[in-house]
């Protein structure tokens, strides 16, 4: 698996590993302003972090319509 040394998917690696070794991780952020989402996901093999990616791209949308969904 290609290693990715960007500070957010260093985030998602490091809390997978701190939850008891997860085979995968998938974190969501909102910046200091609150006017950005982020979305970053870490996966232990290639096929865990396709699966991770997938489920990191969903969660992301859903997270990008909460606010119209809400309403």
């Amino acid at each position: 698996m290609t290693w990715n040394p960007t500070k957010e998917v260093a985030v998602a690696r490091d809390a997978a590993e701190a939850l008891d070794d997860a085979p995968m991780c998938v974190v969501l952020w909102v910046n200091r302003d609150g006017e950005k989402l982020g979305m970053a996901s870490y996966g232990k093999t290639q096929q865990l972090c396709n699966v991770a990616k997938n489920l990191g791209e969903w969660c992301y949308e859903a997270a990008m319509n909460w606010d119209t969904a809400s309403k």
